[in-house]
């Protein structure tokens, strides 16, 4: 596999009026094309920074990122944020039409997404008509109809039922894989986290440091809801659950 990222003794001190807060102490992790990786730890310890600072959306205090290329990132928030009063249609070519970059050729690419998974008939509709499920399917196809090399996906299942939060990852898991992208998702379920990830990184508690690496091997690995079925699933869910501070 290719190197696509390198992130190098990553760290992030906030600064207030009562002085210092190190969010992030010495953060290190190699990402290759095709990887899932997901960020696992206790609440509050700096999953989503991490992001928001790989997303230039944050300033980094110190440390190296490393990008191979000159890479387009995608980032999949929490809230799907889909306007209500554009169609889902509308709302999948905004991030082209801001980037002036919406041609016939990335229009019909957008269009293939739709239908090839499973929103065709609901192209004109809008958003509040839409489930939950569907709703995070066109927050994907949104972020993807801009070809990123690189996806980042902060909880995008939380606000969900957990029936719909299982449906919802083996679509979003089925088109990451389809569409051959390389994923780095924060996530708080280490259930979720081992049926979808190849490689799980453990955070500690603020200032937060990388406890262990943990890569995910399942006998006859396929969908998160089936890979929730593997012998080793149990296996994973105890290591990874006496690893995180719980706090």
């Amino acid at each position: 596999m290719n190197e696509l990222l390198t992130i190098k003794n990553l760290s992030k001190i906030y600064h207030t009026k009562q002085g210092e807060t190190k969010a992030i102490d010495n953060f290190s992790l190699n990402i290759n094309n095709g990887d899932f990786i997901a960020i696992v730890g206790p609440s509050g310890c700096g999953k989503s920074t991490i992001l928001n600072i790989l997303a230039n959306l944050d300033n980094k205090s110190d440390g190296e990122i490393i990008f191979n290329n000159d890479i387009k990132m995608g980032y999949m928030l929490q809230q799907d944020a889909l306007f209500n009063w554009k169609t889902v249609l509308d709302n999948c070519l905004l991030g082209l039409e801001i980037n002036k970059n919406l041609t016939k050729k990335n229009k019909q690419y957008v269009l293939d997404l739709l239908n090839n998974y499973g929103l065709k008939d609901f192209i004109n509709s809008y958003p509040n008509n839409l489930s939950g499920g569907m709703r995070q399917r066109v927050a994907l196809i949104r972020t993807l109809a801009t070809k990123p090399d690189l996806l980042l996906i902060d909880e995008p299942f939380s606000a969900l039922d957990y029936q719909t939060r299982l449906a919802v990852s083996d679509d979003v898991y089925n088109i990451i894989k389809q569409e051959n992208k390389t994923a780095i998702m924060v996530t708080h379920d280490i259930a979720e986290a081992i049926s979808m990830a190849d490689k799980i990184v453990i955070l500690s508690k603020r200032p937060s440091k990388i406890k262990k690496i943990i890569d995910i091997k399942l006998s006859n690995k396929s969908n998160p809801i089936n890979n929730r079925k593997a012998k080793e699933f149990s296996y994973y869910y105890d290591l990874i659950w006496k690893e995180i501070d719980h706090v």
